[in-house]
């Protein structure tokens, strides 16, 4: 027989208690159990990015994470800071910029892009590049992602459109 656990947590800022499988991952969790299917299952290794959710305040590989492992965390999917606007400006940049092309790693790009943006609004290319690195996207070429987040930080810093 298959270990369950209780876990209680927030998600996009919503109480959520549920009885897991202790083996379950937390981008399974999000789809399956709370129906939020904006972070997608790519390479299940944390190599591709397109699970990246925020786990108390820090991104985070849901495909690596235990959605035991949530237990008493605040989570956060694209579908939330994209309902607080967060991302706002960050995702009319990506779609400005073509960057968001057939759109699976699009929500993981945007999510880790949120937190550059965050953590080092001063970066310039290379760093945002950097930053992304851990992100795969097949169809882009990148180069249109990487105006987006650079467009998007200088859009905040002069206080003005992204576009």
């Amino acid at each position: 027989m298959d270990e369950t656990t209780v876990i209680s947590c927030t998600v996009n800022g919503e109480a959520v208690e549920e009885i897991v499988p202790a083996r379950l991952n937390l981008v399974d969790f999000l789809r399956e159990k709370l129906d939020l299917t904006g972070s997608h299952v790519g390479c299940e290794h944390g190599v591709c990015g397109a699970c990246t959710v925020r786990l108390d305040g820090v991104i985070v590989r849901g495909c690596l994470t235990l959605a035991a492992q949530v237990n008493g965390a605040t989570i956060e999917t694209i579908e939330g800071v994209t309902a607080t606007g967060e991302v706002a400006d960050l995702q009319e940049a990506f779609l400005a910029r073509n960057a968001a092309q057939c759109g699976f790693c699009t929500p993981g790009m945007v999510m880790s892009a949120a937190e550059l943006l965050t953590v080092n609004p001063d970066a310039g290319r290379a760093e945002i590049r950097d930053f992304l690195s851990g992100n795969y996207c097949r169809c882009t070429g990148y180069q249109a992602i990487i105006d987006a987040v650079e467009t998007t930080l200088a859009g905040r810093k002069n206080g003005g459109s992204t576009t």
